[in-house]
């Protein structure tokens, strides 16, 4: 899979920045160090005079290649829900079984992120502490139709709408499964922050990953039995 990723760029929507940071030494800083410093300091705390001063770089700089900071969140967990499509296509492909293709899937959402070297200036796990800690204020605001209408969210819906599909794969009489979709999606990160700040709400731990509690509301929910 890994070779394979490595010819595959993760096309983010054009709108969500004024010059690709892909295509330059400092758009590829920018996204690197934002991701850092996000992660180190949160994101209500973080400026684009804090990400200046830690490239090097002006201000204005920066502007050059995002409107806000809100639409460098929008870009980063963007960026984020395009990778993770991308191992979930993969890593499901060649998967006949649809009970054992949406155990992989739940697998592959809910797994601890490691650092992937295919892509040097971004830090995976660290981009994945972003959205388990930031993501839902990308659209919980006033704008969140608008930038809807505008595509902001297609990737992360795209992939929703892949579970979806996995779901009613395993059983096509199941009449709920976008909402399960969206639920099992949404939910791995919930329970990701729930353990790491609120771990008397969730019975996920180091011994009971957040996999073993979706594989079972998604096996029960929809009636199909757990292959050991």
């Amino acid at each position: 899979m890994q070779n394979l990723l490595k010819n595959l760029k993760v096309v983010v929507h054009d709108k969500l920045y004024l010059k690709d940071p892909e295509t330059s030494d400092l758009g590829k800083r920018i996204v690197g160090e934002s991701i850092t410093l996000i992660d180190d300091m949160g994101f209500e705390c973080f400026t684009f005079k804090k990400l200046g001063d830690r490239i090097g770089s002006n201000e204005s700089s920066i502007y050059r290649y995002f409107e806000n900071k809100h639409k460098l969140l929008l870009y980063l967990t963007s960026w984020y829900w395009g990778w993770m499509e991308y191992r979930l296509v993969f890593a499901t492909n060649n998967i006949s079984d649809s009970k054992e293709k949406l155990k992989k899937a739940i697998d592959i959402l809910s797994e601890e992120v490691k650092e992937d070297s295919t892509y040097s200036h971004i830090d995976e796990k660290a981009l994945n502490a972003i959205v388990i800690n930031e993501y839902s204020k990308s659209y919980l605001t006033k704008e969140v139709d608008k930038e809807n209408k505008e595509g902001f969210f297609a990737i992360y819906k795209r992939l929703v709408g892949r579970v979806k599909d996995m779901i009613l794969e395993a059983q096509p009489d199941y009449g709920f499964a976008a909402s399960l979709a969206s639920t099992t999606v949404e939910g791995v990160l919930h329970q990701h922050f729930l353990m790491q700040h609120f771990s008397s709400l969730t019975s996920c731990s180091k011994t009971v990953a957040p996999k073993d509690f979706f594989t079972d509301l998604l096996f029960s929910s929809l009636n199909l039995e757990t292959h050991a």
